[in-house]
């Protein structure tokens, strides 16, 4: 049986090169709630799906500024959990499939999540 074991302890740090594309996009963007540090993401495709992701960070209380037109930065200080409850909230994270990779850094870092019920 293959073991994946997570040992804590150790702060992450560094820089990736995202290839642009759509799914790894959405990923990467989801990352950023895992720290209440500055975040710059680079060659963020322009698609409706990951505009739509972007939106929806900013309504949970994510400051997100375009840096440029593929280039972001998102700061995750704080989040809005009483957005997390709203009827927008589900009304927009049920119309975007990435809406579930919310879930895990959520949870990762705040031991809650909300998942945008239909």
């Amino acid at each position: 049986m293959a073991i994946f074991q997570v040992e804590g302890g150790h702060r992450l740090h560094g820089s990736i090169t995202p290839q642009g594309a759509k799914n790894e996009a959405l990923q990467i963007l989801c990352a950023t709630l895992l720290t209440s540090e500055r975040v710059t993401v680079h060659n963020v495709p322009q698609i409706l799906d990951i505009a739509n992701l972007i939106e929806l960070l900013r309504r949970m209380g994510v400051e997100v500024e375009k840096l440029g037109p593929e280039s972001y930065a998102f700061c995750a200080r704080e989040i809005n959990f009483d957005y997390l409850r709203s009827e927008d909230y589900r009304r927009r994270g049920t119309k975007l499939r990435g809406s579930v990779m919310l879930m895990g850094p959520m949870l990762a870092r705040f031991g809650v999540a909300y998942i945008p019920k239909p």
